[in-house]
């Protein structure tokens, strides 16, 4: 059993990453594609979990906000350093996109960084969970299942075992 002072340590870490994904709304206000730069994008958000390359001088910025956060957001900035695009990646129609064969990395391409990765060795499967907000206000799980060699064999869409309630970041 978990100490008070784990626990403690636990409720408080959450607490911030939470209070983190409430201030991105007031963040992309702040934001105008077209006008807003890499360094406006990064004062607001900070450095990026990871940055990918899109060819011609375009990177995507990926803000993660799993394991306690139920959105995240890839950030294009194009050759000119301005941002084009900014999409918060976790919605029904981007999961729609996931199909059996897809690689892992195209999946995590897409929709970042997943909240949990757990292995079922005996089945050789490993299942990757992403949370997100079901419209309208729907606290949800979406995981995809992967065979060993990493790709695609199945997602599915469930409850989210960690929420208890109907709301959510």
């Amino acid at each position: 059993m978990p100490s008070l002072k784990h626990l403690v340590r636990r409720f408080a870490i959450g607490c911030a990453l939470l209070a983190l994904s409430a201030c991105d709304p007031q963040r992309i206000s702040e934001l105008e594609e077209g006008l807003s730069t890499e360094v406006d994008v990064r004062d607001r958000f900070d450095a990026p979990d990871y940055v990918w390359d899109e060819g011609g001088g375009s990177r995507t910025l990926e803000y993660n906000r799993q394991s306690a956060g139920l959105r995240n957001y890839m950030i294009t900035i194009g050759p000119d350093g301005k941002m084009s695009a900014l999409r918060q990646v976790l919605t029904p129609e981007n999961f729609a996109r996931i199909s059996p064969g897809m690689g892992l990395d195209e999946v995590r391409r897409r929709l970042g960084k997943p909240a949990k990765i757990t292995p079922f060795s005996l089945k050789n499967e490993t299942h990757y969970d992403w949370r997100f907000l079901e419209p309208p206000n729907t606290p949800k799980l979406f995981t995809v299942i992967t065979d060993r060699q990493l790709r695609v064999l199945r997602t599915q869409i469930g409850p989210d075992p960690t929420e208890s309630h109907g709301g959510g970041g």
